[in-house]
This record gives C-alpha cells, sequence and structure tokens, in this order.
C-alpha cells in the first residue's frame, strides 16, 4: 500500500511539475518592487504560485528572451546612468532553479530605454530609448552578454522631438515605431553591410501615437497599435513597401474619457488580436481575416485593474495574462480557442508589474 502510495504521489508531482512554466516580470522598482520577478504558471489550471524576486535591478520596465531561452535582457528605464542622460540595458543568463544571474549591463545611449528585442539569431538586440528618440543596436556574443553599440538610429529632428516606442527585427529588416513622430520606419540590412539603413518610413495619422506593433509570420501585414488616439492601423505588403489598408478603434463605443493604448499581440493561429487599453482598462478583442488582413472588433473586456501597461499569451494559446501597472496586480483570462473570447478567471497582487514575459 505504501509503495504505491508512494509511485501515486510522485506521479503527481512529476505531472504538476511538467504542466509549470516560468512567467517573470519586469516592474517599476521602489513602492514595494525590487527588480524582475519569477512565478510558476501552470498551463493546464492558470494558477500563478512560488512567487520569488529573480534579481535585484532598477527599472526593468521592460524584458526579453533569447529564444533558446538560456539568457534574458531588460531595459533600466532611468536618465542618469553613470551621470550621462542615459538608461541601461543589463544581460543575465537563466539559472535552473529560476533565478537570474547578472552577465553585464552597458548604457542604452539614450533617456528612459523603454523596450528591448534580440533577432532570431541572438545575435542582434535593438533598444527603444523614449525620452532619448533614438535606438541603439548592439551584438550580442553567445555567451549572452551585450557588446558595445553598433548603431544608434536618432529619430529627433530640429522641429519635433522622438519618442521611439518600440522596435523589432524581422529577417534583415528593423521595424521602429515612434510615437513622438506618428511615425512607423523600415530599415533593411543590406547583405555584406553591419549598420541598418531607412528603407520606407510610414507617416501615421496626426497624434496617433504609434507604440507597439505586431508582424504576421510572412511579415504581409503589420499590426500597430496607436497609444494617442486608441486605434489599431492594418498596414499590408504591396510590392516593395506598405500600405495602410485599416483604422479600427480600440474603445467600446460608448466610452468617452481619456485612454492611451499600450499593448497589441496577435493568437497563434493569427487567427485573433488583441490589445489594451489603459483609462478604459480593458482587453479590445479581433477576429482577424487571414486573407485580407482586416479586423473586426468582437469582444471588449474589463482588467479587472488600473493600467494595463502590457499582456502576455501563454504558449500553449490557453490563457492571457494581464500586467495592470497602477493597481499593481496581475489578471488572469482563459482563452477560447473558437472564438478568441476572453473569460476572467482571477487576479492575484504583484509589485506594480510592467512586463509579462513566457
Amino acid at each position: 500500500m505504501k509503495t504505491f502510495l508512494f509511485i501515486l504521489l510522485s506521479t503527481f508531482y512529476i505531472i504538476s511539475n511538467a504542466q509549470n512554466i516560468p512567467l517573470y516580470v519586469g516592474t517599476y522598482t521602489g513602492d514595494g518592487s525590487e527588480g524582475i520577478y519569477y512565478y510558476n504558471f501552470n498551463t493546464k489550471t492558470g494558477a500563478l504560485s512560488a512567487k520569488k524576486l529573480a534579481i535585484e535591478t532598477e527599472n526593468p520596465s521592460f524584458i526579453a528572451f533569447s529564444s533558446n531561452k538560456k539568457f534574458i535582457y531588460s531595459v533600466g528605464e532611468v536618465d542618469n546612468y553613470q551621470g550621462s542622460s542615459s538608461g541601461f540595458i543589463s544581460a543575465y543568463e537563466v539559472l535552473s532553479n529560476g533565478n537570474l544571474k547578472f552577465l553585464n549591463k552597458v548604457s542604452s545611449n539614450g533617456a528612459h530605454p523603454c523596450h528591448i528585442a534580440l533577432n532570431s539569431s541572438n545575435t542582434k538586440l535593438a533598444v527603444s530609448n523614449y525620452t532619448g528618440g533614438s535606438i541603439s543596436i548592439y551584438s550580442v556574443n553567445k555567451k549572452g552578454t551585450i557588446e558595445s553599440v553598433s548603431q544608434i538610429i536618432d529619430h529627433n529632428t530640429t522641429s519635433k522631438k522622438s519618442h521611439a516606442h518600440s522596435a523589432k527585427f524581422f529577417k534583415d529588416n528593423l521595424f521602429i515605431a515612434d510615437l513622438g513622430l506618428d511615425l512607423f520606419a523600415q530599415y533593411v540590412l543590406e547583405k555584406g553591410q553591419r549598420t541598418y539603413r531607412l528603407k520606407n518610413s510610414f507617416k501615421m495619422k496626426e497624434n496617433a501615437g504609434p507604440r507597439h506593433f505586431e508582424i504576421s509570420k510572412k511579415g504581409k501585414f503589420l499590426y500597430v497599435i496607436n497609444e494617442l488616439n486608441s486605434t489599431v492601423t492594418v498596414l499590408e505588403k504591396q510590392n516593395d513597401t506598405y500600405t495602410n489598408i485599416q483604422d479600427v478603434s480600440t474603445l467600446d463605443e460608448n466610452f468617452k474619457a481619456f485612454n492611451a493604448c499600450a499593448d497589441i499581440h496577435l493568437s497563434k493561429n493569427e487567427q485573433f488580436l488583441y490589445g489594451s487599453n489603459r483609462g478604459e482598462n480593458s482587453i479590445v478583442v479581433f477576429k482577424r481575416d487571414l486573407k485580407s488582413g482586416k479586423l473586426q472588433k468582437t469582444q471588449t473586456i474589463s482588467t479587472h485593474g488600473d493600467w494595463p501597461r502590457n499582456f502576455t499569451i501563454v504558449p500553449n494559446g490557453k490563457f492571457l495574462l494581464v500586467a495592470n501597472q497602477r493597481s499593481k496586480n496581475i489578471s488572469v483570462y482563459s482563452i477560447n480557442k473558437t472564438t478568441g473570447a476572453l473569460n476572467f478567471k482571477y487576479s492575484i497582487d504583484a509589485p506594480a508589474p510592467a512586463c509579462l514575459l513566457f
């Protein structure tokens, strides 16, 4: 009997652990937060547990994995790194117990870095400096450490201040959303070259405020969420450039108060698109036409918190988690895979969450 009970408990333990995956949470430090946090997330039940501080660091408001998940990179969203008008970026090794081991730190070469991304081969890293208005590009070595800056793209003009908010690599392209200039830009790395050159720039509507974006798997469609006018802009690749084919509101038609959009994500099967509204404090759900790329709004649901800066979809596609920065909580939703609709499950307290990373 004892042997059977031991086998039963051991089997349950193994299955339970197999269902758990790590969730890392980037935060704004102070007022209860110390850096990057770690949780276990159960991919079957949706339960979050085992919270701990993975590493202490200042204002890691955006974090990103290497593709092999051996390393994590974070911004330090400040403007006074080593006495300069700049923030910093850091590299960490992911340890077997979930903690992070500090590798190195370098200047972001611009104030208040707010976004960081790697290319698919983990050899290049781009950081967007919001107040600095620049995008800094770095090489990353095989040990995961960040090398000296290789290129700085400065969008500031004599008449208007740039606010670079996000940048993503796609094949030989680097796409950039610039909130300050109402600009979405496409840079390209020519064969044999080491730096990116501007290929196309797309002027968004005045005071749109492009913030974050998603790229469809084949790169035919781009979905840009605009912070200032609460819309999603759909860009379609036509010949060798992109054309605006749709602008759609993220808000419920009855909502008339202040709102500032934040994050955007495609479902894994690309049938649905989600966006976060800060002010309305909601997640908007769109059904996506796979052929035309256009969107149809199907749901608006409360985030059960204040100021949903960031959200993420669990790798198995069954759950969506929202980081409510001001109310200091993470809300968990199940996803209907047929309709894309969200169903609120629960919320837990969390220290000023700003970025969720699986």
